[in-house]
């Protein structure tokens, strides 16, 4: 789609892998952080499988959120917005369409490393990406951690964002993002 052409709203596939997406990182940060903290044994391990498993969810909705932005384009953004807070939504936008691809990528590549098997909803088994490395699973384990840390600090102001424009400017912005809404 033409950075020229413009449609007015948001496609309603757009809407629902944003609140798709948007559902299952807000489970899998927190889930990654009680698992990381609990004591070892079966309930820790279902978590960690669950927390893999919509970790591939993640990677393959960002995939098709790309996918469908490419395809159906994004609306302009309101004119409501001032020049900061258009630079500050769309480096928010970027960085966590970024994070969505790399968090699940990174979780991949750090299991290799370290030689789990990631079973996704026992339905198949990932392969392996690397040899085993324990180095390597030890500094993608850190940038796993502070990335998601970031992801959580970028969520929180989006939803802060939303907030502010829903209760206090009143312009529309979460409107444009809701399935139901027009734009």
């Amino acid at each position: 789609m033409s950075d020229q052409i413009r449609p007015p709203a948001y496609s309603p596939i757009s809407k629902w892998i944003h609140w798709i997406t948007a559902l299952c990182v807000l489970g899998i940060i927190p889930g990654g952080i009680i698992m990381t903290n609990m004591d070892e044994g079966p309930l820790q391990n279902q978590i960690y499988d669950m927390h893999r498993s919509f970790g591939v969810v993640v990677f393959v909705l960002a995939l098709a959120r790309v996918t469908a932005r490419r395809m159906f384009g994004t609306p302009a953004p309101l004119e409501t917005l001032t020049p900061l807070e258009r630079r500050a939504s769309v480096a928010v936008h970027h960085s966590l369409m970024a994070l969505i691809i790399l968090m699940p990528l990174i979780g991949w590549l750090m299991t290799s490393a370290y030689r789990v098997d990631v079973s996704v909803f026992g339905l198949f088994t990932l392969p392996h990406l690397m040899p085993k490395s324990e180095p390597i699973f030890d500094a993608l384990a850190a940038a796993h951690k502070w990335l998601g840390l970031l992801m959580a600090a970028l969520i929180l102001s989006h939803i802060g964002a939303a907030i502010m424009h829903t209760f206090i400017k009143r312009d529309g912005v979460l409107q444009r993002m809701l399935p139901s809404g027009r734009g």
